[in-house]
């Protein structure tokens, strides 16, 4: 079977933690030092999805990554930005996994109405960098130790994607489950 994108159930939450976890301990790159359980992911999966997509990408050997958007700021004038995640098996590394989870997160995200989405790496992580330049994101500034991990300072590079021109009187965005 050829890796699909689908859709994330809350059934997918013991595989999504499996593969967040290790980031979690053993990288910075992202900022949490506690790995969520299942029923924390779960949680997670239903808040996001009220309003946002959380894409699975599904293999022979099961769930091999995870992306989804969520809303980049809470007040009213960012509503038309979204901030994206992603996160792949580090044996699915180099493999397209990525960029299949964010072409297919972008064009539903571009759908609802969104017209930036946003997304942060801390660096070192070439990997990471690649893939957002590969996807069309262009750097719009790094914040400098701004996050302390693992014995060590780190710097947040943040990366902005245009989905589509401004409109004079942009619709709200709709949620996804809604196209």
């Amino acid at each position: 079977m050829e890796t699909r994108i689908r859709a994330a159930t809350l059934d997918d939450a013991e595989a999504i933690a499996a593969i967040y976890g290790p980031y979690v301990l053993q990288s910075p790159a992202t900022f949490e030092t506690i790995p969520p359980d299942a029923a924390e992911i779960r949680g997670r999966i239903e808040g996001i999805t009220k309003s946002f997509p959380w894409l699975v990408a599904e293999g022979d050997d099961g769930i091999e990554g995870y992306a989804y958007a969520s809303l980049h700021r809470d007040r009213p004038a960012y509503q038309w930005a979204a901030d994206a995640s992603a996160y792949v098996k580090p044996d699915n590394h180099r493999r397209g996994i990525g960029r299949q989870l964010y072409t297919e997160l972008f064009d539903i995200v571009k759908r609802q109405g969104y017209t930036n989405v946003f997304a942060g790496i801390t660096l070192p992580n070439e990997a990471s960098v690649g893939l957002h330049r590969a996807m069309g994101f262009e750097l719009v500034g790094v914040y400098r130790q701004i996050g302390y991990k693992l014995g060590a300072w780190h710097d947040t590079s943040w990366w902005q994607l245009r989905l589509q021109e401004d409109t004079a009187e942009p619709s709200p965005p709709v949620s996804w489950r809604d196209l």
